[in-house]
């Protein structure tokens, strides 16, 4: 049988080293063996379910149902052979261009899908302006940020947000990772967002929520997160981009695919919101979240047939 290290495994699972160490030493590994002070694990050895994903789980729930279909195609997907270094590679990239392509696009940048793959690529598009290059680019790094941070399993704090909207915001040095200091409107909108002086105390108390908040499922959690981060508006530009970059971080974090609200997408987007802080309807988000996660779970599990 051939035999992989720590680092190897760690690198194909796409988790620490440390992760791997952990569940070699809680016996979740089928296969191993230590050796010394070094483990030795089955190169064919299944990725293991991370059970801090099902110990939010809530029987009660109302989506209860919705959550379940997700976590039954999350199943099928963990069964097959882990992809290679190459094809996660490819997936990834992929993903990423589409996934800055239409986040921005929900804000108004104006390159196309075709002009962002290149933007990323270091190519300078001819009549669009700087701001649009550095939103693509920043919201690259911001996404290339956060998997680092699902990968080293750093847990989710304020200065996290504030150093996710700061690679956001590149174009805009002086507003970077810093809270609002003006009244803000979002046009078109039912709800008026906090005033700049309650910012601070709403988004630490938000951040305890969610801390808080460990019996509610992953996915539930993460999009009342993300309903509430926008309805609080911290910064002065660069919430929407921010703001679905945390809601894809909890959910990376949690175990799930990253999701890709695209520009298609955006009246329902927007319709969700006043949904929530109209009605105190929190069923439309939920609803798109899940929509979303089932969209790439689907993506991924077709790789294998």
């Amino acid at each position: 049988m051939e035999y992989k290290s720590v680092a190897q495994m760690a690198e194909q699972w796409d988790i620490s080293d440390r992760r791997v160490r952990i569940l070699c030493q809680q016996g979740k590994i089928d296969g191993v063996i230590r050796k010394g002070r070094a483990w030795l694990i089955p190169a064919d050895a299944k990725k293991p379910i991370d059970s801090r994903t099902t110990r939010y789980q809530r029987n009660d729930s109302p989506y209860s149902e919705l959550f379940a279909e997700v976590d039954a195609l999350k199943a099928e997907l963990d069964k097959h052979r882990p992809l290679t270094q190459g094809e996660l590679q490819r997936l990834r990239e992929e993903f990423l261009i589409e996934y800055t392509y239409n986040s921005n696009a929900i804000e108004g940048n104006t390159l196309t899908l075709q002009e962002t793959a290149l933007v990323l690529e270091g190519v300078t598009i001819d009549k669009k302006p700087l701001k649009d290059h550095l939103e693509a680019v920043g919201h690259r790094d911001a996404f290339l940020y956060i998997q680092d941070l699902v990968k080293n399993n750093i847990p989710f704090s304020e200065s996290i947000i504030k150093q996710i909207h700061a690679l956001v915001l590149m174009d805009r040095p002086e507003d970077r990772g810093v809270y609002r200091r003006i009244p803000v409107r979002i046009m078109g909108a039912y709800h008026v967002p906090s005033d700049p002086v309650l910012v601070p105390e709403q988004m630490e108390n938000l951040v305890a929520e969610f801390a808080a908040n460990k019996k509610m499922h992953p996915i539930e959690r993460a999009a009342i997160f993300h309903l509430k981060f926008e309805g609080i508006h911290p910064f002065v530009d660069g919430n929407g981009r921010t703001g679905r970059l945390i809601l894809n971080l909890m959910l990376m974090q949690a175990g799930y695919p990253p999701i890709n609200v695209k520009y298609s997408d955006r009246k329902r987007y927007y319709e969700m919101f006043d949904c929530y802080y109209r009605n105190n309807d929190q069923n439309p988000t939920i609803s798109l979240v899940v929509e979303k996660i089932k969209e790439h779970l689907l993506i991924l599990i077709a790789v294998f047939l």
